[in-house]
């Protein structure tokens, strides 16, 4: 794309996107675009807030990192650069272990990774496919590891990016560099770049 479909508010214009900015800034360490291109509705911008903040709550075994090494393979399964990069980002700063950071692409045979995560990932990769290819075999590895609850919080991220998926592809979200640096650093190997997010 020559340029996003819109461009993002500025983090100054208005009270919301300021008290918004503050908490991505925790999150991520700087306010993504793609929120201040909600902004231009902050009714909508509020509602994914919420969302997000309800589905990446640590509730326990599903844990901050694990939902952002499911959010990126879901990411990458949907093709979003921007969301891959961010998860990746994400994954790091919530405390996801270096060695599975450097080797999610691997995590069918990489001994690092437990048979519940893999549940977790494959899932993850086939709720995230169009179309939809959650078999019965899938479903039943994931409840193996997991209960009720657990899977709710794992399908909640696997929902939540597919709208953020959607939104940065189709908007073309501009991404910012401190995710564009770790995109790099740990997906680049396997042949990330930025797509269409680069201006």
């Amino acid at each position: 794309m020559k340029r996003p479909l819109i461009y993002p508010l500025d983090r100054n214009a208005n009270k919301e996107a300021e008290e918004m900015a503050v908490f991505y800034e925790e999150t991520l360490g700087f306010t993504p675009n793609s929120l201040f291109t909600m902004m231009h509705r902050p009714r909508i911008a509020s509602a994914f807030l919420e969302m997000n903040q309800a589905v990446m709550e640590n509730k326990g075994r599903v844990t901050s990192g694990l939902k952002r090494l499911l959010a990126y393979l879901a990411s990458r399964t949907a093709g979003c650069r921007y969301c891959e990069a961010h998860a990746i980002r994400a994954a790091e700063r919530y405390g996801s272990e270096q060695d599975k950071l450097n080797n999610i692409w691997e995590y069918k045979t990489y001994p690092a990774f437990s048979e519940a995560e893999r549940a977790v990932f494959d899932f993850a990769i086939a709720a995230s496919s169009i179309p939809n290819a959650v078999t019965d075999e899938i479903s039943e590895n994931l409840r193996k590891h997991w209960d009720d609850g657990e899977v709710v919080e794992i399908l909640g991220v696997v929902a939540l990016f597919g709208y953020l998926n959607r939104w940065n592809d189709s908007m073309g979200t501009h991404l910012e560099e401190p995710a564009a640096e770790d995109g790099k650093k740990y997906l680049g190997k396997n042949g990330w770049h930025r797509g269409k997010h680069a201006y």
